[in-house]
């Protein structure tokens, strides 16, 4: 694969994963829109921010760990779905699961690729100490 391929397909569920968080980030702002006081809008924005702080810190881990993020997030996608089909239109679902399915897609063909050679080389030189 060619380096540049290799590095878009690198960042690429990385900059989605960002761009994804500040998405939800968003549904955080509708405390504002409620008359209380400060420290009820503030701990309400702190608990409406849990799922951004959940994706950042599994993007941490994912950085690294490429294979995770390749089972977590279409896991969260299909959870998502579970715990709240029926309750929207169809669209919903797909603009909260789509991108944790593509995430997961992303962070697939990214560990793959980055995996690929090291591991064909480690079973070809497994197979011919064998000989």
């Amino acid at each position: 694969m060619k380096p540049i391929m290799k590095k878009a397909l690198f960042w690429s569920p990385r900059i989605l994963c960002l761009l994804f968080t500040a998405f939800i980030s968003l549904f955080a702002l509708d405390v504002f829109d409620h008359s209380q006081g400060f420290w009820q809008t503030a701990l309400a924005l702190m608990m409406h921010l849990i799922p951004t702080a959940i994706l950042l810190l599994l993007l941490a881990i994912c950085w690294r760990w490429e294979w995770i993020g390749a089972v977590v997030f279409p896991s969260l996608g299909l959870f998502y779905i579970v715990m709240a089909w029926g309750r929207f239109h169809w669209s919903t679902y797909a603009f909260i699961a789509g991108p944790l399915f593509l995430l997961g897609l992303l962070f697939f063909a990214n560990w793959r690729v980055s995996e690929g050679p090291e591991v064909a080389s480690r079973s070809r030189e497994g197979q011919s100490s064998e000989r």
